[in-house]
């Protein structure tokens, strides 16, 4: 018998752990790209029938947050539920919820069977999620979790920078509908890989179902995330049902706090959060999300709107970001193993700040080279985020609350991506309206105030009102440049309030070298 400590993971389930992992990415990838893909099918999906479905505005707008609601609302509960009925249960069952999804909203009639359609994918895609991590903690040794980890976290960014390529590219060939459909085939692939390859797990130790807390978690989520996405809409936080809605859901998710503190059988063990070094980590994928996703939003804008770029080479421009996920979050821990988290982190989070700053001063002149430099600049600073906090999240719980871990570290995500749509969306709108009010005097009071709505509502009243509407054209490029900078410095302050956070409380060293000390023999007999 050997000294050093036996390996955990079952030797069937070991040999096989980097084809599981290819399929967790299998699985991940339509769950994420889904979230970006939408984005260059807005405006054909609002086109009349047949070549679109006629949606306004609002239907456009809720087609995408029914998705994000209802996703960042159950990815707690779905973590919690695949940790006591099994891990693999829950990938297949959310798969196929997933794939029945897809295929019902490529044949949407109707606006609203789209919105419906879509709530119906985020549904399956929650509990698709949490689950693909959870299981990679599973069935990689302790010892291998950072370079997974890091694998997957560059199968996240792959994704969210090949939805718009995508997207782009079915368009270009086929109807609307093809966003959605192209998912069911993969689904398909993914379930038989699924049901071949990928070992069941649980916790062994469930206890007793909280259903009170499950509800509180999931009604304080939903009506933050709710509030979050109206305030947005409605470019307006003030709003006393904005307000009434964002308070109700902090002031529930604190009374779930409280309550979970006091059970005997909680859901979720708060106590977690005394440790600085997990809510640290939770923090900055929260913040690094809220820069993140708000630059995104405004930014394809700047490539499609002022720059001219078809929604395809939109889509490629984001290439670079890809690229750098893909080259460098594998390879984030060679870092942490060098310099430590705090260092590593803190330099991510520094780096997307200045690719934010830079966003300040792009106009429409800039040389698109400028553009590719900074998204892969973006790509490398968030490799170097992700992983090392996923690492110190997934490490800090027992193995046997993966799911709850990833649930906790997803919904995080989800909430500071919203929250960064939402608020800079809102700082972006205001300060467009700012900007371009003194040029609409001449149209009719209905027509102005829709035409000060964002860069496109000014383009598209320009363009219908023929050569009187030129003289608009201008002035709302230039009052979009000045939106941008003044968002993007936005972004910029929330990145550095990031780094500050990571550089206080991240530690110097990975957890897995503080704690495992007595384990460096494990690593090198592992080869």
């Amino acid at each position: 018998m050997t000294t050093s400590p036996a390996p955990r993971i079952p030797e069937a389930v070991h040999r096989r752990r980097w084809a599981i992992l290819g399929v967790l990415m299998l699985s991940l990838l339509i769950v994420v790209l889904d979230n970006s893909i939408l984005n260059v099918a807005i405006k054909t999906i609002a086109t009349p029938a047949p070549t679109g479905l006629g949606a306004t505005q609002s239907e456009i707008e809720w087609a995408i947050n029914s998705y994000t609601l209802v996703f960042a609302g159950l990815l707690f509960t779905a973590g919690l539920i695949g940790d006591r009925l099994g891990r693999k249960k829950v990938l297949l069952g959310g798969l196929v919820v997933f794939g029945i999804g897809s295929a019902l909203a490529a044949e949407s009639g109707s606006p609203g069977q789209l919105i419906t359609y879509r709530a119906v994918m985020a549904l399956g895609a929650a509990f698709v999620m949490p689950a693909t991590l959870a299981v990679l903690m599973n069935v990689f040794e302790r010892s291998e979790q950072p370079k997974a980890i890091g694998i997957w976290a560059g199968g996240v960014g792959l994704a969210i920078a090949i939805g718009p390529i995508t997207g782009g590219a079915l368009l270009d060939h086929f109807w609307w509908g093809s966003v959605f459909l192209i998912n069911v085939p993969i689904v398909l692939v993914a379930l038989a890989l699924m049901v071949w390859l990928v070992p069941d797990s649980r916790d062994p130790k469930p206890g007793r179902l909280d259903p009170v807390g499950v509800v509180l978690s999931v009604l304080g989520l939903v009506l933050l995330v709710y509030g979050i996405i109206k305030g947005g809409e409605l470019a307006d936080f003030t709003d006393a049902k904005v307000l009434a809605t964002i308070i109700a859901g902090v002031v529930v998710l604190i009374g779930f706090v409280v309550y979970e503190k006091r059970s005997d059988h909680p859901s979720l063990d708060v106590t977690y959060f005394r440790n600085k070094v997990f809510s640290a980590a939770m923090a900055a994928i929260a913040l690094v999300f809220f820069a993140l996703m708000g630059v995104t939003f405004f930014g394809v804008f700047y490539t499609q709107s002022v720059r001219g770029y078809s929604p395809l080479e939109s889509g490629l421009l984001m290439l670079p970001l890809a690229a750098a996920q893909m080259i460098f979050a594998p390879r984030a821990r060679l870092l942490v193993d060098r310099f430590g988290n705090r260092a590593t982190t803190t330099a991510g989070m520094l780096l997307i700040a200045a690719t934010l700053a830079a966003f300040a001063g792009f106009e429409a002149d800039t040389p698109i080279w400028l553009l590719e430099v900074v998204f892969f600049l973006m790509g490398t600073g968030m490799a170097h985020i992700m992983t090392p906090t996923s690492v110190v999240i997934m490490q800090a719980l027992p193995r046997e609350k993966a799911g709850s871990a990833s649930a906790l570290s997803n919904t995080f995500r989800q909430v500071g991506g919203a929250l960064g749509i939402a608020v800079l969306g809102s700082v972006l709108a205001t300060s467009y309206r700012g900007g371009i009010e003194g040029s609409l005097g001449a149209l009719p009071p209905g027509l102005r105030d829709t035409a000060g709505e964002s860069i496109e509502a000014t383009l598209g009243i320009a363009e219908k009102l023929g050569p009187r509407g030129q003289a608009l054209v201008t002035p709302a490029y230039d009052a979009f440049l000045h939106a941008m900078h003044v968002t993007a410095l936005w972004g910029t302050g929330v990145a550095l309030v990031g780094a500050v956070v990571v550089a206080v409380f991240l530690p110097g060293r990975s957890p897995a070298a503080e704690a495992g000390e007595r384990e460096p023999e494990l690593i090198g007999t592992g080869d």
